[in-house]
């Protein structure tokens, strides 16, 4: 089953609408004579001017032209052959038959070079040194008609050409970093910090906006009371606490109230969230960390109040160091070190609070958790019944409700549902309501919206067979009809083989309370209640199918957990077998620590065995007992699809029963396995 986790409750943001005049023109009649085109708005006089850069991009198009243009006056127009001295000397003096010089072109630069053509066109380059040979000079004038000198370039271009490539890279570095820093992406602010500050223009989110976690407020609001007040505590010898750490399951609200001590707190308020540290660069997130408590450190006292800061998922940097197993991360180790020293080192924090949000508070590191950095953690759990109309009352503000919706019986069909799963109802309702064109949201809207978000969309179309259709019918008949005849379980509301999700058919069996603690007596007859479907099988075709998978791990779950959590088997006696390292509301066994002997193992799984097979047997009996129910109801399924408790009892002849005090479901911490469902 999954655990619906409480939540903090927000009235969504409605963007504020700016009303701006517009001419009534018709766009069709533009075109036609006697019709001007509309001028554009022109801007306000003193509107600041935007910066021009196209005379940068010019300039820099020029340098390269000209560059090119020198560079292939210079660079050689087709292949050379490189010459020795000797060898050259050799061909001027008429050794080299095969090969006379028609022109000869001396250059002369750091480097005397001689550049020139035979006479078959095939060109040659040749080095001579600095000081000239007279007699190479006197033989070049007697055997080369066309001898030419090409003096060497001024220091000015020299210097131009030497250096100009390094100004210009640099002019470019210089121009990105720039533009960079003008659309906020700077180029050399890898170790800056990313944190947000609130912005007062934008509408706040409140207090009065959140429902259903007064405790968490009460700490948050005694903080924000602190920092307007602080004489208040002050007097009494009380410090500002330093860090305030919100845990709770996702969509429970922790950031919601994070947004609403922003909107409250007349302090600076800086978020970030705990990945903007992580970066592929060793020791950025370190630099980012100092830059962001010494920001906060200018803010408190620019102000004078103090500063906030808030990281939501701290658990991204906060995480436990190397311990010896596995593989530790540097970079993440050196953020969460230099994250500890701001927190509580040498530094005073000078009036600044740091609240963080996080649902692994298993996986933070000891050092971040100890009093002195975070002074209280506040757990941000599921809101019970009120809590939960609360929540709906603020999330439905915007929805058009019919007159006679009763949000308090929605609040009761959605126990365990979180802030985040109600505020989905209200929008699916509204959704639904919206698809066959009703003017109104109704209470028919919200319930269908409850199953949508519990276990997903109807699948109408899906084609099946009458064998399966007929094994689904008795399949859900035989959960609804236990729970009808077993007085310590919820007793069903709704019952439909049509798929919806993944499930083939559904029984719904909500709890009308919430419960924390459920006994011995109430969980064999959850147990008695997930095997129906199995026994009617096997009544109806002397076979299982498939579809009772997820029944026999609910049955399973639930004898494990009294043998060896609850210590309910008389067998076993009171004793707790197997330690699980893991937060009870994440509902997963990460780490299971086996403490107890092979036979103490073969000892459970006998007791499980026995509780299951007791189940097992009462079920059969009470299914076989009221064969005649059984078959009823089925057919009557298969016919209709959806049967509600109302049309059943009438279908069944059963008398209505008295309800002394409404049934309750226990909470996730409890029993976990516990399912307000049983599905095929």
């Amino acid at each position: 089953m999954v655990n619906h986790i409480t939540e903090v409750s927000i009235n969504r943001n409605t963007e504020s609408n700016i009303s701006m005049s517009k001419p009534n023109i018709n766009k069709n009649n533009i075109n036609k004579p006697g019709m001007k085109r509309p001028r554009k708005g022109m801007p306000p006089k003193n509107a600041p001017k935007q910066p021009n850069n196209s005379w940068l991009f010019w300039i820099v198009l020029g340098f390269i032209f000209v560059m090119l243009m020198s560079q292939s006056s210079s660079i050689p127009s087709g292949k050379y052959e490189e010459l020795s001295y000797n060898a050259f000397y050799k061909i001027l003096e008429g050794g080299d038959s095969a090969r006379r010089i028609e022109t000869i072109r001396l250059i002369e630069s750091t480097e005397n070079v001689l550049e020139g053509n035979y006479d078959n066109g095939t060109q040659f380059r040749v080095i001579i040194p600095q000081n000239y040979d007279e007699s190479l000079l006197t033989l070049i004038r007697q055997n080369v008609d066309d001898f030419s000198i090409k003096p060497p370039a001024l220091l000015l271009s020299q210097l131009f050409f030497s250096f100009g490539p390094i100004i210009f890279i640099i002019l470019i570095i210089w121009y990105f970093s720039r533009k960079g820093s003008q659309m906020g992406n700077k180029i050399w602010s890898f170790g800056k910090s990313r944190a947000k500050i609130n912005n007062k223009e934008n509408k706040q989110i409140t207090f009065n906006d959140v429902a259903g976690v007064d405790e968490a407020k009460e700490e948050l609001q005694e903080v924000i009371e602190f920092l307007k007040e602080p004489k208040k505590f002050e007097r009494l010898g009380g410090k500002i606490p330093k860090g305030v750490l919100l845990v709770g399951p996702p969509g429970t609200g922790k950031t919601l109230l994070a947004k609403a001590v922003a909107g409250e707190a007349d302090v600076p308020f800086f978020s970030l969230s705990g990945s903007d540290f992580v970066e592929m660069f060793v020791g950025v997130g370190a630099s980012r960390v100092r830059d962001l408590f010494e920001q906060g450190r200018k803010a408190a006292k620019g102000s004078g109040k103090g500063a906030i800061i808030f990281i939501d998922e701290i658990d991204a940097v906060g995480r436990l160091r190397f311990a010896g197993i596995g593989g530790g991360n540097d970079e993440r180790e050196q953020t969460l070190n230099a994250l500890l020293v701001e927190m509580d080192g040498f530094v005073d924090q000078g009036g600044l609070i740091l609240i963080a949000a996080t649902n692994r508070p298993d996986t933070l590191d000891p050092a971040l958790l100890r009093p002195g950095r975070f002074d209280r953690q506040v757990v941000v759990g599921l809101p019970d019944i009120n809590g939960r109309e609360g929540i709906l009352k603020v999330h439905s503000k915007t929805l058009k409700l019919n007159k006679n919706i009763e949000l308090r019986k929605i609040a009761q069909q959605t126990v365990y549902f979180s802030g985040a799963d109600l505020a989905n109802v209200c929008n699916e309702a509204a959704l639904l309501a919206a698809r066959y064109d009703k003017d109104t949201v109704g209470m028919e809207d919200f319930y269908a919206a409850v199953e949508r978000v519990t276990m997903g969309p109807e699948k109408k179309s899906r084609s099946t067979s009458k064998a399966e259709k007929e094994m689904t019918a008795y399949h859900e008949s035989g959960h609804a009809l236990l729970s009808l005849f077993i007085d310590e379980v919820n007793t069903f509301t709704k019952v439909s083989i049509i798929p919806r999700g993944m499930t083939g058919g559904y029984t719904l069996m909500p709890p009308t309370e919430d419960k924390n603690y459920h006994n011995r007596k109430e969980l064999l007859g959850q147990m008695t209640a997930a095997l129906g479907g199995l026994v009617a099988e096997e009544i109806y075709s002397g076979d299982t199918s498939t579809g009772v998978s997820q029944d026999l791990k609910i049955v399973t779950q639930i004898a494990h957990n009294m043998v060896c959590v609850y210590g309910m088997s008389s067998k076993m006696g009171p004793l707790a077998y197997g330690k699980n390292e893991e937060a009870g509301f994440l509902g997963r066994d990460l780490m299971q620590q086996k403490d107890y002997s092979e036979e103490t193992a073969k000892k459970i799984d006998e007791e499980i065995r026995a509780f299951v097979n007791e189940t097992y047997l009462r079920a059969k009996d009470l299914l076989t007992k009221n064969r005649d129910k059984l078959d009823k109801m089925a057919k009557a399924l298969v016919e209709k699809e959806v049967l509600d408790i109302d049309e059943s009892r009438v279908l069944l002849d059963m008398v209505l029963k008295t309800e002394t005090e409404p049934k309750e479901k226990p909470s996730s911490d409890k029993t976990e396995t516990d399912s307000s469902t049983q599905k095929t």
